[in-house]
């Protein structure tokens, strides 16, 4: 998109302030110099071609310009904001930027607009200078908004086709090893293909709500099937199933303990802090604990290991993100938000505590009766 929203502007127009056909005449320098010094400061801008890298920047750069003459000035504050939204939005579809450098190469444009008026000997007014950094400060959080957005649809669609392709392997896996078990005559190879039968239906359940869910975090209410359980019991099934799968120890502490909540998105939220914390921690045993306090239950899984920084201590519980010290590669970064999430819907909370000294520990902590929150009848 290189159309001046704003309509041709030439530095020969009478009708501009001096300032505006000022700033115009030097347009073909600041862009020139602008992609030099972003190719140079920006990683990711460095292989891209020229029409990629310039993107809507002339566009936004007479948009600019605009806004020094009085009587354009008002149409060229609305279409900066379009200007910057279509510059974020191509920046997440047609390069590897991420957020920072898309903030960075902005960044660069305001140093190099300023650099280059103050060498031309263009004296701005006070008031030219704070519309342009104002309005350049404003596009910046426009098209970073805008990158956020496009971006996450492109994961989402990303998980979406993965988890849809997984399926049709899965029903493979399950198959074969329904014929092994029905087939063979070895106890051991029986039992093992029984392991194998249950754990391909719980990934094909985890899967298809996966691509219900896919959106979770911004579709609303949290739909919860609220029902009476024993949280010790939910404790001790996801502690077997991680024994019998990893080769871990796992320490349980458990109390009976009744309540109102969705068994599953319990069973998964208390799964993925087990998994995080065996994939995540060292060798030291990992413990996981059901207590009470009043009226409410607390479920707590600690992992010794590196720990995760405070200034990750937020970031960890965004959809695909992970702690600095966790490899991009590792899963889809949907773990500790949906924990987060299943938490909240229940009216209780996720709290995150980590040190080289105490090792790391997630507590659920959710009311004993969460009908009231998830919109569950309260009768018995």
């Amino acid at each position: 998109m290189n159309a001046n929203l704003t309509g041709h502007l030439s530095p020969d127009q009478e009708d501009l302030s001096p300032s505006t056909r000022a700033m115009l005449s030097l347009r073909a320098q600041v862009m020139e110099q602008w992609m030099a010094n972003v190719r140079k400061t920006v990683l990711q801008a460095r292989s891209l071609a020229v029409p990629i890298l310039e993107n809507t920047l002339p566009a936004y750069y007479d948009t600019l310009a605009a806004l020094l003459t009085p009587g354009y000035s008002a149409r060229a504050h609305n279409d900066l904001g379009a200007v910057a939204s279509e510059h974020g939005g191509e920046r997440a579809r047609m390069t590897v930027y991420d957020a920072t450098a898309l903030i960075h190469e902005l960044q660069i444009f305001r140093d190099t607009l300023f650099a280059a008026l103050e060498q031309a000997g263009v004296a701005l007014t006070q008031d030219e200078r704070a519309n342009l950094v104002a309005s350049i400060d404003a596009t910046i959080r426009e098209s970073a908004n805008s990158f956020a957005v496009v971006q996450a649809a492109l994961r989402e669609q990303y998980v979406a086709a993965v988890a849809h392709d997984l399926r049709t392997p899965l029903s493979t896996a399950q198959m074969a090893a329904q014929m092994i078990e029905h087939t063979s005559n070895d106890e051991t190879v029986k039992r093992y293909a029984d392991k194998i039968v249950a754990s391909t239906k719980r990934i094909d359940v985890m899967t298809r709500e996966l691509l219900d869910r896919i959106s979770f975090c911004k579709t609303g209410p949290f739909t919860l099937d609220i029902s009476h359980v024993d949280m010790a019991d939910v404790a001790r099934e996801v502690a077997q199933y991680a024994q019998n799968f990893h080769a871990v120890e796992l320490e349980l502490e458990v109390e009976p303990v009744t309540g109102w909540w969705s068994r599953e998105a319990m069973q998964r939220a208390i799964e993925n802090l087990v998994n995080n914390a065996i994939k995540y921690g060292s060798n030291a045993p990992i413990r996981l604990a059901v207590t009470t306090t009043t009226e409410r239950v607390q479920v707590l899984v600690h992992n010794q290991g590196k720990p995760i920084a405070p200034e990750d201590s937020e970031s960890i519980f965004q959809l695909f993100r992970r702690a600095g010290n966790q490899e991009a590669g590792e899963g889809w970064g949907v773990g500790l938000p949906y924990v987060r999430r299943v938490a909240e819907a229940h009216g209780g909370s996720v709290l995150m505590s980590s040190s080289e000294e105490e090792g790391t520990s997630f507590v659920i902590d959710v009311p004993t009766d969460a009908r009231p929150f998830a919109g569950a009848p309260t009768a018995a």
